[in-house]
Parts: C-alpha cells; structure tokens; sequence
C-alpha cells in the first residue's frame, strides 16, 4: 500500500492542493498543425521516417550565446516560498553555468502546444525554443518526424549514469539519446475510501457489485489499454493485435452492462474527491493531491500492474543552443538537484540517487511509493509500447468508438 503523504508540513501539502495537475491537462486527439512563420533557422534535409522534411540542426552558438529558451508544463518546477516566478533550483544552474535560462509554463495541452509549433518545425524554422517537454506518446511522434536534435549523451554525464533503471531502453527510446524524462507518473487506481473500500485490481474495478455505475476510466488511449493489457496477462509494453482486441473487448464488456460510467480527462478528479465516483483510472500525480487533502482518497498500484509514463524534454531540430540544454538537463539529473525538485512537484522521480538525497532533508517524503517506487512495484511497471503510426490509428479508432470520442 501507498505511503500518505498527509504527513507532510502544512506548507507543502497547501502548495500541491493548489498547484495544477499537469497529468490532468492531457487531451485526446492526434496532432494539429498550425500556421505561422519565424525567421528561417537550419536547412531542409531529407525526408524522415515519418515523411515530414527532416532539417538540419543550425550551428550551435551555445558558447557565445550563455542563453537558452525552455516551454514546461505548469507546476512542474521548484518555487520560492515568497515568489512564484524564482525557481531555486534553476538559478543555482544560472550562477554556476552562467547560462540564463528563460522558462515559461505554456505547454497547457499537447495538441495545443504542437499546433503553435509544428507549421514552423515542418518548413525548418524557428520556434524561439531550445528545450520542449512533451508527453511521451507525443514525443514519439515528433521524434519520429525527425523534428529533434539527438542528445549527445557524451556531455551529459549526470544524464548517463543517473537515469533511472526503469526508464532505459524502453521501446520509445531504446538508445536513450532522444528524449529525456522530465517526470513520470503513473496509471493506476484512484479510490474514495469514504464511500468505498480499497479497489486493488482492475479486475475489481471493472466487475465488483458496489462499483456498478460508479466507475470512471480514461480517455488516454494507452494508459486505460495498459491497465487492460495487464488486466488479462500481457504487458503494455509488448502485445499483439489480437491482446490490444482482447483487452478492449474485457472494457466493453464493463461499459455495455453499465458498470463503466463514462471515460473523462481531469474531469474525474473533483467527482472523486466529492465521492461522486467511487473509484477510477487515475494518474498517481492527481491522487497524491487529493490525498493531501483528505487522507482517505488514495492512489493505488494495482496488482496485475500500474502504466508508468514520462514528459519527455526535447531539443528541437531548430534549436542554435542545444549544448546549453543539454546542460540544463544533465544539471537535473544531479540527484541531489532532482530531489530538490522531486520533493516540490510529487512525480514519479526519474533520476536514481534522488531518493537518498531526499531521505536526507525529508525522510517521510522519501518513502513516498508515488515519487519512488519500491523496487517491488518497479518490477511489475510498464511503458506503453511505441506504436507505429499505421498501428496508433488503428487502435486509436476502436478505442474511440468505444468511449464515444
């Protein structure tokens, strides 16, 4: 069971009440395309995999020019007590870099943050962004489009030896040089043990008597599918046709017969807060804020299994600083840096070592399976595989004919 983190100080537990969600912002839907032009940055190449024009990256000024543009999700770095706009953390990277970071919150939605950008990535041309952090099924795509710029991990050491075991070699980046997690989470189950008692399967979840008509699940296509790969044996990171088939087929069921409410977004988190639902799909990061409010709404990990999923940082193809990102990100691979971080944003952290650095100025917090998974739950953790663009339609078409979208 979970570790509660209502035992964290008054002003902790106030900020991740009032701090958003950055899960909970997620839509459905494939990527949109935006129009606009910037000033010309990198040349066309060839075409990718993906049969958007690959670019060729512009020359780094990154020694000259000690600057670097950052898009983030809100709530998703440190800030100072007295001011929400210093981020500790990220000044300290500041002062001993030199490099002056300008960091804006605006990635709101995946689909929206892509239609302000892909038109401009698509003719090679700026964005006026060194660094982007993108949900992983996201990422793929773009990545996948050949619209970033591959990490050269040899300048990245903190990056190398500190990225978690659990996040490398995964399907949607084997190597480990495309994309760098930011944070994750996981999919699990969010229970209202007020007006129920703890739900610790999907199976539970989708067929006990007192849950009928009183159960949510997500409109994300890979996260509710992963917990139902795991629900009938199979691995979310690797499964065929036929488990995709089977597994939807297990959802239907529960929906037809009326046991399934509907699919939301965010929308389930104050319906579950208030009781209204009893219990849900949910994303860890959603729940640990609800917990921090009332003890008895709980996250958890469910036996056959939890989705873990990562935002993901990339540098854009366009970028002319990508030796200056590349530093800010290995500076947060310091695990004493992530701690830092770890310990204000309430994810699933992804660098190794964070853990002991926070037991050393927050042990209670530390042992948060939220933020650091035991060893035992790592173990049954998988990454929805990286699906081919053909296969994502596909299964994106029969889950939506599904849950009406």
């Amino acid at each position: 069971m979970n570790k509660s983190p209502d035992s964290l100080p008054p002003e902790l537990r106030s900020m991740l009440s009032a701090r958003p969600s950055r899960r909970g912002l997620l839509r459905a839907g494939g990527l949109i395309a935006a129009a606009g032009t910037l000033a010309a940055c990198g040349t066309k190449g060839s075409s990718s995999s993906g049969g958007a024009p690959a670019c060729t990256p512009p020359a780094d000024n990154s020694a000259a020019e000690k600057t670097l543009n950052f898009s983030n999700w809100p709530g998703y770095l440190d800030e100072a007590a007295d001011n929400a706009e210093v981020h500790p953390t990220m000044a300290e990277f500041t002062a001993k870099s030199g490099i002056k970071v300008s960091y804006v919150a605006d990635v709101n939605d995946n689909n929206e943050f892509w239609g302000k950008v892909s038109a401009q990535l698509s003719n090679c041309q700026s964005i006026s962004r060194d660094l982007m952090v993108l949900s992983d099924s996201t990422a793929v795509r773009v990545v996948r489009q050949g619209y970033t710029q591959k990490l050269d991990v040899s300048k990245m050491p903190n990056f190398v030896k500190n990225l978690h075991p659990m996040l490398r070699g995964a399907g949607i980046d084997p190597q480990n040089d495309r994309m760098a997690p930011w944070q994750s989470g996981l999919v699990g189950i969010g229970v209202n043990t007020n007006v129920t008692k703890e739900v610790h399967t999907i199976d539970e979840l989708l067929t006990r008597p007192d849950l009928k008509g009183k159960v949510v699940c997500l409109t994300e296509m890979p996260d509710t599918m992963g917990l139902m790969l795991h629900s009938i044996g199979k691995s979310a990171a690797k499964f065929t046709d036929d488990d995709y088939d089977n597994a939807l087929a297990k959802l239907q069921k529960a929906v037809q017969s009326g046991h399934v409410r509907k699919f939301t977004g965010n929308d389930y988190v104050q319906d579950l807060a208030k009781g209204d639902i009893a219990a849900c799909m949910a994303w860890s990061g959603d729940v640990i804020q609800l917990n921090a409010q009332d003890p008895k709404v709980k996250f958890i990990s469910p036996d056959e299994g939890a989705v873990l999923y990562s935002d993901e940082a990339l540098i854009p193809v366009t970028s002319p600083h990508a030796a200056n990102a590349m530093a800010l990100l290995d500076w947060y691979y310091d695990p004493a840096i992530a701690a830092r971080l770890s310990a204000f944003v309430n994810y699933v952290c992804p660098v190794a070592g964070a853990q002991e650095e926070m037991a050393k100025f927050n042990p209670e917090l530390a042992q948060n399976e939220l933020i650091f998974p035991s060893p035992q739950t790592q173990k049954s953790l998988q990454i929805f595989m990286s699906l081919t663009e053909a296969k994502e339609k596909d299964y994106q078409s029969k889950f939506q004919a599904l849950t009406g979208a």
